[in-house]
């Protein structure tokens, strides 16, 4: 094999392997928003960005105190909704956050499902 085939076989094999790394990276992969979320640094941090883009508007996150709805910091540690009293978990935060009640409106046309959990995510670490 001449030196030419094999530079044009490193240049490749190194072109796969950044696209690799990319694609891991999650740079390739374009939106996030029906990745799902894990309980991790990463969909926190996206969680909040859409928290403070969507749902600080009424919510606070660094108070319990109400704005408009309730404040959501240390939501986890209540463990029930104030307005209806059930159990605070992830299905329920999703149900809530995608189909609203006569407060608050439905999110499920405006986040992606992998943004909502995000968002729960986020919340859970208030």
């Amino acid at each position: 094999m001449g030196n030419v085939n094999r530079n044009r076989i490193c240049r490749i094999a190194s072109i796969i392997a950044v696209l690799g790394a990319l694609v891991g990276a999650g740079t390739v992969r374009g939106n996030n928003a029906n990745r799902p979320a894990t309980n991790n640094a990463a969909a926190v941090a996206r969680g909040k960005t859409l928290f403070q883009q969507k749902c600080s508007v009424c919510h606070y996150d660094t108070s319990d105190q109400k704005k408009i709805g309730p404040g959501l910091k240390g939501l986890s540690k209540r463990g029930t909704f104030t307005v209806n009293g059930n159990k605070i978990t992830d299905d329920s935060l999703k149900t809530w956050i995608e189909n609203g009640d006569q407060l608050m409106p439905p999110f499920k046309d405006v986040l992606e499902p992998g943004q909502i959990k995000d968002v729960i995510a986020y919340v859970k670490t208030l």
